[in-house]
């Protein structure tokens, strides 16, 4: 869905704290595969015609998960000619559709098995391949930075610390874009508040610091068992809605935003109950969320992936049914987080 001239307009005079709603879907595929890997061999970047059939639906937003290594091949070097070339690519082709691309590091706290915050990958180093993605960004607005997807064995009070160093090298590089930063443990609604093993995301990521107050928190949430988001079976749905319920009381106790990166449901009636009532429930408080994108579509994930949003020649799956319904809900605005009432 293409946003019109004057709703762009609009969007420049809101106050800081308004952004477009984001509702869209992960598009996999430049995160697969070892690095360095092949482009089309062991990964792939999505193609024009994906990216145009979600414009089509109604998105508004795609997440572009990519690694690490492969932008930047040594630390603290250049970016690598190209594989920038296939994410400027892809940025373009998203841009073209009428989308917004959220493009976002899926490194899970490392990079080459060194963890963040280690003395082999001090915070450093994430803001410097920040501040080389903001300097070639900042001209870009309608583009989102992601800074890290799912770490999950850092402290929550050294995590803070850490998205704190990236944050400032992308604002002194001049990008004014969207930020998103998460918590550690996975960044899971479900355990955002609870005292864990690495710490308490609820109490050490308000330590969160962005000079022009322009990021969100990314939350992801599954409904299985151990809300990993590896099983088909949705046993844990009523915790998982209970997760967003709170999220979104935290969200509001602190005048925070937050966004559901991630979460997915199997095609089990009760499990696309569950899914239906979660993006309800994110809608409904636009306050409070910026949006959503749901896990995961993107040609190579195999037929039988059970949270494949890939059409079948029958047409789209159950799963991109429910989501579409959301789509296409009329909404009272296209824009999220505004301290107004809406």
């Amino acid at each position: 869905m293409r946003l019109p001239v004057l709703a762009l307009a609009l969007l420049a005079t809101l106050p800081a704290r308004a952004e477009t709603c984001l509702r869209g879907v992960n598009l996999s595929g430049a995160e697969f595969g070892d690095t360095p890997g092949k482009v089309d061999t062991d990964y792939t970047y999505p193609s024009e015609e994906a990216i145009q059939r979600l414009g089509k639906l109604g998105a508004s937003a795609i997440r572009l998960p990519f690694r690490w290594e492969r932008i930047q091949p040594d630390l603290n070097g250049g970016l690598d000619i190209m594989e920038l070339a296939y994410l400027d690519q892809t940025v373009r082709r998203i841009n073209e559709a009428g989308l917004i691309a959220i493009i976002d590091l899926h490194n899970y706290g490392y990079y080459a098995k060194k963890q963040l915050g280690s003395k082999e990958l001090p915070a450093e180093a994430l803001a410097d391949v920040w501040r080389r993605l903001a300097e070639h960004y900042r001209e870009r607005p309608k583009l989102v930075f992601s800074l890290m997807n799912e770490p999950y064995d850092i402290t929550s009070a050294n995590w803070a610390k850490i998205q704190n160093v990236a944050i400032a090298a992308i604002r002194k590089a001049g990008a004014k874009q969207l930020l998103l930063v998460t918590g550690t443990a996975f960044g899971g609604a479900h355990s955002w508040t609870s005292d864990l093993p690495v710490g308490n995301n609820g109490r050490d990521l308000l330590g969160v610091v962005d000079p022009l107050d322009r990021y969100a928190y990314d939350f992801h949430q599954y409904l299985d068992a151990d809300y990993s988001g590896r099983a088909a079976e949705c046993s844990a749905a009523a915790g998982a809605l209970k997760a967003i319920d709170d999220v979104t009381a935290w969200l509001k106790a602190n005048d925070r935003r937050g966004f559901l990166g991630e979460f997915a449901a199997s095609n089990k009636p009760e499990c696309l109950t569950a899914l239906r009532q979660m993006v309800a429930k994110v809608d409904a408080s636009p306050q409070q969320w910026l949006g959503w994108t749901a896990w995961g579509a993107g040609p190579w994930w195999p037929a039988d992936y059970i949270f494949n949003l890939e059409p079948t020649k029958a047409g789209e799956r159950p799963q991109m049914r429910v989501l579409l319904e959301r789509l296409k809900a009329k909404r009272p605005s296209a824009v999220c987080g505004r301290e107004a009432k809406p």
